[in-house]
């Protein structure tokens, strides 16, 4: 989770999943968006990739694209769109104006990311740059609340997974 700029970002999947296939893409949105809404925010999901809505596709894309198919086979109670670019995602206006039919009515708080390199990575760069406080990576989904505390972590880092795993006892 990410606390950066006046918003919440929420970064899936970070630590698990090294080549996810769609399927477990459309479960890690609905088990950040229901953490999410747990937290407090509305979820609005991004499938993420290079591209925006099958322009370009191929097969690095064909997998987030199956994604989105399968959330709407699952008619979730949650708002979500895909395959789409950071800043698409992440700005509503272009959004608007590039791509009219995309479904989310805001920036996406959510951004789900087709690969645990993509993931991680950005998820490093945003602890790395600052700017911002970052929380996590929180493992989500399991029967019993448990967190990970990154090499180097800072002591308010320690304290934010332990808060975290206490509150997921509540």
């Amino acid at each position: 989770m990410l606390i950066l700029k006046g918003r919440t970002v929420f970064l899936g999947d970070t630590s698990i999943y090294e080549r996810p296939t769609a399927e477990q893409l459309a479960q890690i949105a609905i088990s950040v968006s229901n953490q999410a809404r747990l937290m407090g925010h509305t979820p609005r999901v991004a499938l993420l990739s290079f591209s925006n809505f099958g322009n370009p596709s191929g097969p690095s894309t064909d997998h987030i694209a199956k994604a989105t198919k399968i959330l709407d086979s699952m008619n979730v109670d949650f708002e979500y769109d895909g395959e789409m670019s950071a800043e698409v995602a992440l700005n509503y206006d272009l959004q608007r104006q590039r791509y009219p039919f995309c479904r989310l009515t805001g920036a996406a708080n959510i951004l789900i990311m087709p690969g645990l390199h993509s993931a991680n990575i950005s998820f490093k760069l945003m602890q790395q740059l600052g700017g911002g406080s970052v929380i996590g990576p929180m493992l989500i989904g399991s029967k019993h609340p448990f967190q990970i505390v990154q090499m180097g972590a800072q002591v308010n880092d320690i304290v934010n997974a332990a808060a975290m795993a206490v509150y997921e006892t509540l």
